[in-house]
């Protein structure tokens, strides 16, 4: 509907300047006739688009909204344009203009989607003049961030997959997008986890593969209860940070033994999920940080607080209502996190071949992460790293909690490891499968059983989180995410099962007839429901929501299965068996493209 929406914007433009002419507008009214006056229809029965502006211009020029509604009607029928788009406007209520997109539009959309793999969705295309200024239109998408040492858990889960998903999209709209998985593998607890890893395991500095992550996460708590309780331990770790910042070859080592051994576990949960990512630790950018702080130095941006070097910023204060100061520079001479991300940014935003040269940073971490993603982007703003017309955002999601609405954690009260939800969800995917197999006394091998399975778990787990406004928590539920009722995983794969049983039955899906109507209106709402895509796809875009296209995708559903239900496809008489089996071939291609942009796998069979 993009296209047609902004064919109808530059009709109404028209017939808006007819109507009310520039020289004749006061301010208020030019305000009015500049916004943007055609919508989608709030409901199916006004049609496909609104225009309200009646309303507003009846009270700044004094006249019945009725009598406004009229001219602007009269005007767009004059337009031939809007003729060959649109059947006559519909005045509704108190001056609502309704218009309805005609059949021979809607139907040569149709046409347009059976030919175009992209279903209607432009791509992208950048002028020289925006290439200059975009850097060859780069985004750098930064999620996931496990650190070192330690096991993905279920708080990892949301990053993961929704920076998954909007890069995805970005990169279907026609963007560059640069994956970045900005692992925390440096700082001061490498220090502990060296000094440990010496004394607890001094082979593991020469033989490979000594060392596994469930030892690495015991060996974490341990060299954490060491570091806590052992005065001289912690001595030794300090020494061991120095060791490593100075590039001491056996700390090096050690460093890059935890990271290595760290990275292969990690690979696992991506390949599972499906997930690309290019790592790029925080050590990446350590070359960086004496720079930073020089940088902000020199533009008079530090405060010396106590011996630390600071930024304070209007409006960031502590829970006890003082300033709070953010910190580039301990006392010690160590860096923060903050120096760290400023240094990212700066990377990033610099053009090449001295950095990534991107035009767009997206940021997916917890909404907890919110006040110091704030503090960062203002003091890259103060300190002129952000060139006009880049953008750097916070992409903050909520909490995942149990059914109880507290933190999703184990009976003893840990946190879930990623591998055991997974697990969890093809277990329970696997019964649920072979109990309704019993029931459908309907035989299906174990490969079958596998597939099936392993599929419909790791999409259910996905879809439930990705079909949630990412800014709210919400509540994990296996049984209602496994369901085949309501806005599940499932339940869209199901559709497209529908759809392949079609083709198995001797529906052909390659429809290439010219010869394609419509006549019932279960057929006109699938059209209308289809060509709707292209739209969500842009919304998604711009306000980085995945659920969009996830309510999207259960509408079409939703949609479609009225469709299957209520009217004959594969026994009905030509040419209404082609049209139909039309729009069963685009309803599977829109379902499988808008699953493969939320990063979930697609079924024949279930």
């Amino acid at each position: 509907m993009l296209k047609i929406s902004t064919q109808l914007e530059e009709v109404l433009n028209r017939a808006l300047t007819k109507v009310f002419p520039k020289e004749d507008r006061s301010p208020e009214t030019s305000s009015i006739l500049t916004r943007d006056n055609l919508v989608p229809a709030s409901k199916p029965e006004f049609g496909d688009f609104q225009i309200n502006c009646a309303l507003s211009l009846a009270k700044e020029i004094k006249q019945p909204p009725r009598h406004i509604a009229q001219q602007i009607a009269d005007q767009l029928q004059k337009d031939n344009d809007f003729l060959q788009i649109c059947n006559a406007p519909n005045i509704a209520g108190p001056g609502f203009i309704n218009l309805s997109i005609n059949s021979q539009t809607l139907i040569s959309e149709i046409y347009i989607r059976l030919k175009d793999k992209r279903l209607g969705v432009p791509l992208k295309k950048f002028s020289a003049a925006q290439e200059k200024v975009e850097q060859n239109n780069r985004v750098i998408i930064d999620f996931s961030s496990p650190n070192i040492a330690k096991e993905m858990h279920v708080g990892h889960l949301r990053s993961t997959i929704i920076g998954d998903s909007l890069a995805r999209v970005l990169e279907f709209c026609g963007y560059e997008v640069l994956r970045i998985n900005h692992v925390g593998d440096w700082g001061t607890q490498f220090g502990m986890l060296i000094t440990h890893l010496k004394e607890v395991v001094p082979e593991a500095l020469h033989k490979k593969d000594v060392v596994e992550i469930s030892d690495l996460v015991n060996f974490y708590r341990q060299a954490k209860k060491r570091f806590d309780e052992d005065e001289d331990f912690q001595k030794k770790s300090r020494s061991e940070v120095v060791n490593l910042q100075a590039g001491e070859e056996g700390s090096l080592t050690a460093w890059q033994l935890l990271c290595n051994q760290s990275r292969k576990e990690f690979q696992k949960i991506y390949d599972r999920l499906d997930i690309k990512l290019n790592e790029r630790g925080e050590s990446f950018y350590n070359k960086f940080l004496v720079d930073i702080v020089d940088d902000l130095k020199n533009k008079n941006l530090l405060i010396n607080d106590q011996g630390a070097k600071c930024i304070f910023l209007d409006g960031l204060l502590g829970k006890d209502g003082k300033p709070q100061p953010i910190i580039i520079q301990k006392s010690d001479g160590g860096f923060n996190y903050a120096t760290t991300d400023l240094a990212a940014i700066k990377y990033r935003l610099t053009k090449s071949p001295d950095g990534d040269g991107a035009f767009r940073l997206i940021y997916v971490t917890d909404a907890g992460q919110a006040s110091h993603f704030f503090g960062v982007f203002q003091i890259a703003k103060l300190a002129k790293w952000i060139p006009r017309n880049c953008q750097v955002e916070h992409v903050p999601f909520g909490l995942v909690q149990g059914e109880d609405g507290k933190k999703l954690k184990t009976r003893s009260g840990e946190t879930i490891r990623l591998v055991d939800l997974l697990d969890e969800a093809i277990q329970r995917a696997k019964k649920d499968l072979k109990d309704r197999l019993k029931t459908e006394s309907r035989f299906e091998n174990e490969s079958f059983i596998d597939k099936v399975s392993t599929t419909v778990g790791i999409s259910a787990i996905k879809y439930a989180d990705l079909s949630q406004n990412r800014v709210s928590n919400y509540q994990f539920s296996f049984d209602k995410m496994l369901s085949l009722q309501g806005n599940t995983a499932p339940y869209l794969l199901y559709a497209l099962v529908r759809i392949a049983g079609i083709s198995r039955k001797g529906g052909n899906l390659n429809v290439s007839s010219k010869n394609i109507q419509f006549n019932e209106p279960q057929e006109w709402a699938l059209i209308r429901k289809l060509l709707q895509l292209d739209c969500v796809i842009e919304e998604v875009e711009k306000e980085l929501l995945p659920n969009r296209l996830c309510g999207y995708l259960f509408e079409l559903s939703q949609t479609f299965n009225r469709f299957y239900d209520q009217i004959p496809i594969l026994k009905a008489s030509e040419p209404s068996r082609t049209s139909r089996l039309a729009l069963c071939a685009i309803t599977a291609d829109t379902l499988k493209l808008g699953m493969s942009l939320l990063g979930i796998p697609t079924l024949d069979r279930m």
